[in-house]
């Protein structure tokens, strides 16, 4: 009888390739510790797609254990699906999957946090048996309500090792920028460059705090209803932006954009106005997305270590460092400035 994919087994591979069971084994897991040959390592990926064989996972399962088949499993959840659209979050997430290859883990599952609001889905993915490490993307953004933060709680409870990127948590590890001293020097960079009238566009967080301390230090009025102008965190809010200035008549001479995305949409309601960048209006933003260097003018821009984040989140989760409580890990990475021309 015809052996059907998935029954045939790495004994079968090993005669087909001329090799030994345990190295098709090495090949399989990805196992570092011992080198093979490219030419050996080829026949039996060779035999493997002749064969159609793929890993029986209930085998594995049972031969390791539950918890230790799952050790090497990663699970992602993300705040919304609208970070796919965002280039920021698309490259920590490239970050996430580009470390796990390197750690020879797998990226389980990527899923939205408002799903795990389904017991049934949250029992599924969210226990030991299913993954050995969980990492939450800018999910403070969707914690609202009581029962968010419960949800963040029996993850807690139910996952030794997890890491929030992008955002912090009381009690879990976390890698991020510094947003309030990125702002900051965003803020100085305009100073330095003589500018005294200087406005932020951008969210309502550390960055805000970050351009009023460099106001301050710079002997600069600081008051926030004087330099925050309009919250926002997209390109239509940074468009937007620069309509509502324009009609209240309170345009300054320099803008710190919270974002490259607001900074993209100032740029584009500034050309709408005809108003030329920096002559008349100078512009710095933050993290350096890779469009930020095709604008027109090219964005003068604070980079951040986007997938350094995500590759940092999986390392913390490989090597046990991502403690909880009085364990828990705090990585802030830094940032530097790219200067181009928008001032």
């Amino acid at each position: 009888m015809k052996k059907t994919k998935s029954s045939v087994t790495q004994n079968d591979v090993a005669r087909e390739a001329g090799v030994t069971r345990s190295m098709v084994s090495y090949v399989i897991s990805g196992n570092s510790d011992r080198s093979v040959a490219p030419e050996t390592r080829k026949r039996i990926l060779d035999a493997i797609e002749r064969l159609g064989y793929r890993p029986n996972k209930a085998a594995q399962a049972l031969q390791q254990g539950d918890i230790a088949f799952a050790s090497n499993k990663i699970g992602v959840v993300l705040c919304t699906s609208e970070m796919f659209l965002r280039p920021y979050y698309a490259e920590i997430i490239s970050g996430i999957h580009l470390e796990a290859h390197e750690q020879n883990c797998q990226v389980s599952f990527i899923r939205f946090f408002e799903e795990l609001k389904n017991p049934v889905l949250f029992n599924t993915l969210i226990h030991e048996e299913e993954i050995g490490g969980l990492i939450l993307v800018a999910v403070d953004q969707c914690i609202k309500t009581d029962e968010d933060k419960k949800i963040v709680e029996k993850i807690k409870e139910r996952l030794s090792r997890i890491v929030c990127v992008e955002f912090q948590y009381e009690g879990l590890s976390s890698v991020m920028f510094d947003r309030q001293e990125t702002a900051r020097r965003a803020a100085e960079y305009l100073i330095e460059r003589g500018f005294s009238s200087i406005g932020y566009i951008g969210e309502n967080d550390e960055r805000v705090h970050g351009v009023q301390l460099a106001l301050s230090e710079g002997k600069l009025e600081a008051g926030r209803e004087k330099f925050y102008l309009f919250e926002t965190f997209d390109m239509n809010g940074g468009f937007r932006a620069v309509d509502s200035l324009f009609a209240s008549g309170k345009m300054p001479r320099a803008v710190v954009c919270g974002s490259d995305e607001v900074a993209i949409g100032v740029l584009s309601g500034l050309s709408k106005r005809k108003i030329s960048v920096p002559q008349e209006v100078a512009v710095i933003s933050m993290d350096n997305i890779e469009i930020s260097e095709y604008t027109c003018p090219p964005l003068t821009t604070m980079n951040v270590q986007k997938k350094a984040m995500g590759e940092q989140a999986v390392k913390m989760i490989v090597s046990g460092t991502a403690g909880k409580d009085e364990q828990a890990m705090r990585i802030m990475l830094p940032s530097s400035i790219v200067v181009r021309e928008s001032c």
